[in-house]
């Protein structure tokens, strides 16, 4: 249970100032699409289950507390934060602090969980790249962008981290995250699990599309350990993986207007499905029984 959102409408496309819970309500009648509804469009998963959470929206959960209180103390946006001074969520009185806060539209964090965030905007501060990026005035956090997608004629969405400031150079776009793994391996491991070479073409394509950035604008990740010494690596994704993305984006966008045309929303499979082994089981058996 959470406070009540102020109502916000988007009917053109354009630049909006807007809370974080605001953009995820989508403000566009008649929906618009994200980065991350475009990423559940397609396998693993599935239009019924996209279609589902966007009906239910997702219980509050921590790992999200810590990743939006991160996002507050980095970027300087977000909900506030308020410390409940216990050491879990075990007793009745640490539960009640904990819902009521989230009733109000705050993040909660145990005594541990706030100090763990503090040290990570510290470390965040101390990096000679991502200090700089992340600096106040230097850049603007949480821009959240609208605009149509001509071949489909649907409305997409994104929540931008963070844009910084033109000048007389390419427009730079980042998004902070934080992990178990900032290593290179873990983040390609990341970026192949959750589509991030997706939603960095998605928010490049928006950017250019309101005129914000042309073709050399570029996405940045800034990822971020959540355990000491809270580790940081900037990296940028190759042309040919944000091709890639792009490609699967158009994927998505695709069944998005057909489902919402058609109103059906397809499962895994809708037929019977013919199932095999995995390959490496199939191998193992074969190397058995051989």
């Amino acid at each position: 249970m959470t406070a009540t959102t102020e109502v916000l409408v988007v009917t053109e496309p354009g630049v909006y100032p807007m809370t974080a819970d605001q953009y995820h309500a989508d403000p566009v009648p008649g929906g618009s699409l994200s980065s991350s509804g475009a990423r559940k469009l397609l396998p693993p998963s599935c239009p019924a289950v996209f279609h589902y959470e966007r009906e239910h929206g997702q219980q509050p959960k921590r790992v999200f507390d810590l990743g939006h209180a991160a996002h507050r103390l980095v970027l300087g946006e977000g909900a506030d934060i308020v410390e409940i001074p216990y050491d879990s969520y075990l007793t009745k009185a640490a539960k009640a602090e904990r819902d009521a806060a989230r009733f109000d539209g705050l993040t909660p964090l145990l005594t541990k969980e706030h100090e763990q965030v503090k040290a990570m905007a510290d470390a965040i501060r101390q990096h000679p790249i991502a200090g700089p990026l992340f600096t106040p005035d230097s850049g603007v956090a949480e821009q959240a962008l609208f605009w149509t997608d001509g071949p489909a004629g649907i409305t997409r969405r994104a929540l931008v981290d963070w844009t910084k400031h033109r000048g007389t150079g390419r427009l730079i776009l980042a998004d902070y995250k934080t992990t178990t793994d900032a290593s290179l391996t873990g983040i390609a491991k990341a970026v192949a699990e959750h589509g991030y070479h997706q939603q960095a073409a998605w928010y490049i394509d928006g950017a250019i599309a309101l005129d914000l950035g042309d073709q050399d604008t570029e996405l940045v990740f800034v990822f971020q350990e959540k355990t000491a010494p809270y580790l940081v690596t900037v990296t940028q994704l190759t042309r040919d993986d944000i091709r890639r993305g792009r490609e699967k984006n158009r994927r998505a966008i695709d069944i998005y207007a057909n489902c919402t045309a058609s109103g059906v929303w397809p499962a895994y499979h809708d037929g019977v499905a013919i199932t095999s082994l995995p390959p490496w089981a199939q191998i193992r058996h074969d190397e058995e029984y051989s």
